[in-house]
């Protein structure tokens, strides 16, 4: 059960995170640029809203893959969760926000800051990325 929650987790992540991270970095410099179809924009919004709401699946199974193993309270595993819970956050709170606001009247430094705190947010997914493939303390020897 364990190698199937984990595979569900890691393809959660693979097809939930990716696109997230890859739209949410494509908005600042189209929006920069102001392409003559704004239809872009609104795509690469509606794939940042469609594919967070995809991507709470990716702890889900992470809990229960670590439940399975028995590390949930490995320090390794409580910073990811931290740092996936404050990127959560940031999708959530800032970047799905300012993209909608920059839709419907884009603001003078728009597109910098978004692209700022998309690049946080990407920042925190690459540790998180680490951390799983490292797991400190871990027993495996890699």
């Amino acid at each position: 059960m364990t190698k199937v929650l984990l595979s569900l987790h890691v393809l959660a992540a693979i097809v939930a995170i990716g696109p997230v991270t890859v739209a949410a970095s494509m908005f600042p410099g189209l929006l920069r640029r102001r392409p003559a179809d704004p239809a872009v924009l609104r795509t690469l919004h509606r794939i940042c809203r469609v594919y967070a709401a995809l991507g709470l699946l990716v702890p889900v199974f992470g809990l229960a893959t670590a439940s399975t193993l028995g590390v949930l309270t490995d320090a390794w595993l409580i910073a990811s969760m931290v740092l996936t819970a404050v990127s959560a956050l940031l999708l959530v709170g800032v970047v799905l926000p300012r993209q909608a606001e920059a839709l419907a009247a884009p603001k003078e430094n728009t597109a910098r800051r978004l692209g700022m705190v998309t690049g946080i947010f990407n920042l925190l997914w690459a540790a998180v990325v680490v951390l799983m493939i490292v797991r400190p303390g871990s027993t495996t020897g890699a």
